[in-house]
């Protein structure tokens, strides 16, 4: 397999028309591409889709007055966000109540599994997760079935124009290694968007990953970008 182009986290940002739809893996920015998101956010380009499992926080680590992707929210460079839970992102609230940003809300594991339905190319999913309850209202809901006297949620698939993988090592060829909780919604949406941009703290040579570590192969990867040192 050929090497994946190495590009910077600005040449990454360039790549990401306005108005995009963008996956962001993470959970509390953990297992998300920070180098690449600061670059967005001074590109000052906007409209986006937001897909992520949270919004990040408001206050990072050291004291940050935004953290990861919340710093495209605060920037209001977000129309829309998709996700499960932005309860740790004031601005989110704030906003959608001021008619500034549309919000849609989905259980974690339905989201989940609307994204790798995407990938796997199917036409939904199928979950008793939500019936009777709001989610029946949600955009992504095509109905409700019965199947062996049970009620279902027919859910569609969600796809992407962009996903932004934060990963913990990345080999010349793309295959990806994410430490701890960094795996999240990582390796799902490596699968479920059309430019794939891996940001890495390490790039190292082909078989220095462990064949049981590699968690995203290169194939699905169009760019690596070498990124912040956590």
């Amino acid at each position: 397999m050929a090497k994946k182009p190495v590009i910077t986290a600005k040449e990454a940002a360039a790549m990401i028309p306005e108005g995009a739809t963008i996956m962001c893996g993470g959970f509390l920015a953990c297992g998300q591409a920070r180098a690449i998101v600061k670059e967005l956010v001074a590109s000052g380009k906007g409209g986006f889709t937001l897909i992520a499992n949270d919004m990040a926080r408001a206050v990072g680590p050291n004291g940050e007055e935004f953290y990861g992707i919340a710093e495209l929210i605060h920037n209001k460079q977000v129309k829309r966000v998709i996700a499960t839970h932005v309860g740790m992102t004031p601005e989110v609230g704030a906003q959608n109540l001021a008619g500034e940003l549309e919000v849609n809300l989905l259980p974690q594991g339905t989201l989940a599994e609307c994204i790798r339905a995407a990938g796997a190319g199917l036409g939904g999913v199928l979950t008793p997760t939500g019936v009777d309850t709001l989610v029946e209202d949600s955009p992504f809901c095509l109905g409700k079935q019965e199947i062996n006297g049970k009620q279902y949620l027919l859910m569609a698939p969600i796809h992407a124009d962009v996903a932004l993988l934060g990963t913990y090592k990345c080999d010349e060829v793309g295959n990806c290694w994410y430490k701890g909780t960094m795996r999240n919604f990582n390796t799902v949406m490596a699968t479920a968007a059309d430019l794939v941009i891996a940001e890495t703290e390490y790039i190292v040579p082909v078989g220095e990953i462990e064949h049981e570590n590699v968690h995203t192969p290169g194939i699905v990867v169009n760019y690596i970008v070498e990124g912040e040192k956590k």
